[in-house]
């Protein structure tokens, strides 16, 4: 009976390593990219993305830009994961919250930085032109969630 508890249990130990092995992320890579070799794809809410490292649909680090046109607004959302976010050029203006309220919104200059923590609804309007913003993810796959507006 022992030996029968202490088997299943190995069983089970080796199930979980087995599994956690197989969901760890890949190490990143090395790269190297100049902005002349950034390859700038359409986003479904209108503005354009260039993946830098990693890719955010699988386990681990990642990085990509967002540029977006002058005054595109893009409506509450949020992401599974959590991640950090730098402006790089213009000014974004960022707020938290289910509904998209310009009054919540902090105008952020090129060097801002904001984070967003797992499932934490956010907005973000381009307002005076356009804005190049940098996001930093480490535990993906990440996604988007719209949140329906009231």
């Amino acid at each position: 009976m022992k030996a029968t508890i202490f088997m299943m249990a190995g069983c089970a130990a080796l199930a979980l390593l087995v599994c956690d092995i197989s969901a760890q992320a890949e190490p990143i890579s090395v790269t190297r990219l100049a902005p002349d070799e950034f390859v700038w794809v359409p986003t479904p809410v209108g503005g354009q993305r260039v993946n830098l490292v990693g890719d955010d649909h699988k386990p681990g680090m990642y990085m990509y830009r967002l540029r977006f046109p002058a005054n595109l607004k893009v409506q509450p959302h949020f992401h599974p994961d959590e991640r950090i976010a730098t402006v790089i050029s213009g000014t974004l203006y960022m707020g938290y919250g289910e509904q998209f309220d310009e009054s919540a919104m902090k105008a952020l200059p090129a060097g801002s930085v904001w984070t967003e923590p797992p499932r934490q609804p956010h907005f973000v309007w381009a307002k005076d032109g356009e804005v190049v913003i940098q996001v930093v993810g480490s535990n993906g796959p990440s996604g988007l969630t719209s949140i329906g507006q009231k």
